[in-house]
């Protein structure tokens, strides 16, 4: 359960303005977790697996970043605050949304590995 300071004697995530963007963040995270899963599988079997694991880095990184935006979004003002560590976490998500691969390249790689579009760059 999540309390601010200034709770006014409610659990915050009793507001469905907190719980929706909260329970699509699990979501988005769970599908996320899946998707590492299903790469990893294909992995070690030895199959083809370079759209999943594509997918799944893009599909994690995304996840994380709106996890953590909307965990700013919670704590108001307070979430930029650093006692909080919730800043450092949104400013570490953009890490693996940026390296190794960025996500406009995993797009470009899912469009024409995957969909069979013609190259675009």
């Amino acid at each position: 359960m999540v309390r601010m300071p200034a709770d006014f004697g409610r659990p915050i995530g009793q507001n469905q303005g907190i719980q929706h963007p909260l329970a699509k963040s699990w979501m988005e995270l769970e599908a996320a977790h899946l998707m590492v899963h299903k790469a990893a599988w294909l992995y070690d079997q030895h199959l083809p697996c370079g759209a999943e694991a594509n997918s799944a880095k893009y599909l994690a990184a995304e996840a994380c970043y709106h996890a953590c935006e909307n965990a700013i979004f919670t704590h108001g003002g307070m979430g930029y605050a650093k006692e909080y560590h919730v800043e450092r976490y949104l400013r570490e998500s953009w890490i693996p949304r940026l390296a190794p691969v960025s996500p406009q390249l995993i797009l470009c790689f899912i469009a024409e590995k995957v969909l069979g579009l013609p190259k675009s760059y």
